[in-house]
């Protein structure tokens, strides 16, 4: 395991910039540990919702955690607004740093993260592999 702190800088996009990350440290499972800042934008899809809902403002990110493969990300994130207001959901594409945005990540290049599709949940979920091929634990 390798510790990855990482500040993001105004206008940035959330998701692509971890995203990035991956490539740029050629490796393809990753977890955030923890996140805090500030978004002008922020993509949340609710429990259960078909789609994100946008969220426009001075908004405080709260927590922020996930992980990360190469097919994608998956994240939750609670951000509260000016007034105080909490939301929180999957993190979606287009949240866009209004300040900063300071996270912990833990890269596991021993790791390989895909996502594949679950018979059961219906989604492409968390597959996970060690460097000597042995699947992680699937709960059942």
């Amino acid at each position: 395991m390798t510790p990855l702190p990482l500040r993001l800088h105004p206008d940035q996009d959330l998701r692509l910039a971890l995203q990035e990350v991956l490539a740029h440290h050629d490796v393809t499972a990753a977890y955030v540990l923890q996140g805090i800042g500030s978004l002008k934008l922020a993509q949340l899809r609710f429990a259960g919702a078909p789609a994100a809902t946008e969220l426009r403002g001075d908004l405080e990110i709260l927590s922020l955690a996930g992980s990360l493969s190469v097919d994608g990300a998956h994240l939750h994130m609670a951000i509260a607004d000016a007034q105080g207001r909490v939301s929180g959901g999957h993190v979606a594409a287009g949240c866009i740093v209004r300040t900063t945005a300071e996270l912990l990540l833990v890269l596991l290049p021993e790791y390989q993260f895909t996502r594949e599709q679950d018979m059961v949940s219906t989604f492409a979920e968390l597959s996970i592999r060690n460097s000597i091929g042995v699947t992680g634990a699937t709960g059942k």
